[in-house]
C-alpha cells in the first residue's frame, strides 16, 4: 500500500487537472480524493505534479546479444529514474526478436525489471527484407509492433505486405524510413558542416523519400503506418498532409531533433552522431512546430547505448544515444517552460498516445486504474553528468546540459521504482 498526498494530477485523457491524494494498493489506484489517510508508506507532493508514467515506444535493450552496451535490467533502471514506467524495445538484437522464443526470452528476462517491457518484433527474418515473419506467432508470444529499426525494408512490395499482415494480427508496423542507397555510407547530415569537416553525408531526401513511400502504401491499402524518429522538414509536411487527407499515419520524434542542430558535429564527438542525424536549423523549427500543431504523436527517445570504446573513433562509431534519463527534462525546458505546449500535451506525447498506439495499459490517473506515476518538479533545474546514468553506456547528447525540470519518483505497477530528492 501506497500513499501520494497533496500532487497536482494531470491526466488529459480523463480531463483530469487536480490536487488531491492518491492510494494504492495491489498494484491499481483505489481511491482518490482529499485527506486520505492510511497506515503505509506516504509521499507527500505538494508543489509537485503527478502524471501517468511515460510509456516511450522507441528503445533499444541491446539485450539478447549486445549486453555490454546494455541489458534489459539496466536499460529499466534508466528508464524508472526518467519517469519512464513501460518501453518498447526494437528487434536489433542477436539473434534478431524474429520468433516467439526471443520474444518470450525477453519478457521473461523483463519480470524482474523496474519497467514494463513490450517487445518490437522483426517485419522480417533476420531483418534481411526478405521472407516475412510468422506475426501471428509473434503476436501470441506477447509482441506489440513491428519493426525492421535499424534498417528499412528495402522492397515496397515487402513492406506492403507485411503493413497488411500487422493489421490482421493487430501488431502496430514502424517504419524506419531510410534509403541506404541514398545514405551511402554517410555518418553525419549532407550540408554545410559535413563539406566542412570533410566527411560523408547523409542527404534528408533518404527520409523524406521512404516517408512518402510508406504513406503511399499506408493510404493504397487502408492500413496503419508508425514512422520512427521523424527528424526533417519534409517528413514532417509529408506527414502532416497525409493526415489532412485521413491517412492512417502516425509519427514520433525525439528531444535531440527538436533542441540541437548539426553544428554540434563541429565538435568532431560521436557522442553527437545519431540515425537519423541532427539535421538544419529548419528541420529542427519544423520538428517543435509538428509537435505543437498535433502532427507528431509521441516524443520518444530511440535510446541506443553504446560502449564509450565504441564512441571513441569519430567516423568509426556507431550511431546511436541514450536518453531515458534526459527525455523529460528536455521536453520541460524545450518545449514547456518555453510556452511551445502546456503539461497536457506534453502528457499525451509521452504517455497517452504511446499507450493508445501500442495498445497497452496506462495513459491516466484513474480510480481502479493501473498504479503507474510520475511525480515530478517542473522548476528543479540540474546537469546532466553521464557518469551518474544508471544506464550501461553514458553516450548522452545532453551531457554537460543543464536542464529544467527532473523526475522524483517513479511508481510502477504500485511499487517505488526511483526516489530521489522527495
Amino acid at each position: 500500500m501506497l500513499l501520494i498526498k497533496n500532487g497536482h494530477i494531470i491526466s488529459p485523457q480523463n480531463n483530469l487537472d487536480t490536487i488531491c491524494d492518491i492510494l494504492i494498493e495491489n498494484g491499481r489506484i483505489t481511491e482518490m480524493n482529499e485527506n486520505i489517510s492510511a497506515n503505509c508508506e506516504i509521499i507527500d507532493a505538494e508543489g509537485k505534479v503527478v502524471l501517468p508514467g511515460f510509456i516511450d515506444m522507441h528503445v533499444h535493450l541491446r539485450d539478447p546479444g549486445f549486453t555490454h552496451k546494455e541489458d534489459i535490467l539496466s536499460g529499466c533502471e534508466a528508464a524508472a529514474a526518467g519517469g519512464v514506467t513501460a518501453v518498447a524495445c526494437m528487434p536489433n538484437t542477436d539473434p534478431a526478436v524474429d520468433t516467439p522464443e526471443t520474444v518470450r526470452y525477453i519478457l521473461d528476462k523483463a519480470k524482474k525489471a523496474k519497467a514494463r517491457v513490450y517487445p518490437v518484433a522483426c517485419i522480417t527474418k533476420g531483418m534481411n527484407g526478405g521472407a516475412l515473419t510468422d506475426m501471428k506467432a509473434l503476436r501470441e508470444a506477447g509482441a506489440v509492433a513491428v519493426s525492421d529499426d535499424g534498417r528499412p525494408v528495402k522492397n515496397a512490395k515487402t513492406m506492403m505486405e507485411g503493413m497488411k499482415l500487422a493489421k490482421k494480427n493487430r501488431l502496430l508496423p514502424i517504419s524506419h524510413c531510410e534509403d541506404l542507397d541514398i545514405i551511402d555510407g554517410g555518418i553525419i547530415h549532407k550540408g554545410k558542416v559535413s563539406k566542412e569537416l570533410g566527411v560523408k553525408g547523409m542527404n534528408r531526401a533518404s527520409e523524406d523519400s521512404i516517408t512518402a513511400r510508406e504513406i503511399s502504401l499506408a493510404e493504397a491499402e487502408n492500413v496503419p503506418i508508425h514512422i520512427a524518429h521523424v527528424s526533417t522538414k519534409g517528413s514532417v509536411s509529408i506527414i502532416r498532409d497525409a493526415k489532412r487527407r485521413g491517412v492512417k499515419v502516425t509519427c514520433e520524434t525525439c528531444p535531440h531533433y527538436f533542441v540541437y542542430d548539426h553544428t554540434e558535429l563541429y565538435k568532431k564527438d560521436a557522442d553527437y552522431r545519431m540515425n537519423p542525424p541532427l539535421r538544419e536549423p529548419d528541420d529542427l523549427k519544423e520538428v517543435m512546430e509538428g509537435i505543437v500543431d498535433g502532427t507528431i504523436d509521441c516524443i520518444v527517445t530511440d535510446h541506443a547505448p553504446h560502449a564509450a570504446e565504441e564512441k571513441a573513433d569519430f567516423e568509426k562509431a556507431p550511431n546511436g544515444v541514450v536518453g531515458l534519463e534526459t527525455s523529460f527534462a528536455a521536453c520541460c525546458t524545450y518545449l514547456l517552460h518555453t510556452g511551445k505546449i502546456g503539461l497536457p500535451r506534453l502528457v499525451e506525447l509521452m504517455s497517452v498516445n504511446p499507450a493508445k498506439l501500442l495498445g497497452i495499459p496506462g495513459g491516466k490517473v484513474e480510480i481502479d486504474g493501473i498504479a503507474d506515476l510520475v511525480i515530478a518538479d517542473l522548476d528543479k533545474e540540474w546537469t546532466v553528468e553521464p557518469e551518474k546514468l544508471h544506464s550501461k553506456s553514458k553516450n548522452s547528447v545532453f551531457k554537460g546540459a543543464t536542464l529544467k525540470g527532473k523526475v522524483l519518483c517513479t511508481v510502477c505497477n504500485g511499487q517505488i521504482t526511483y526516489r530521489k530528492g522527495i
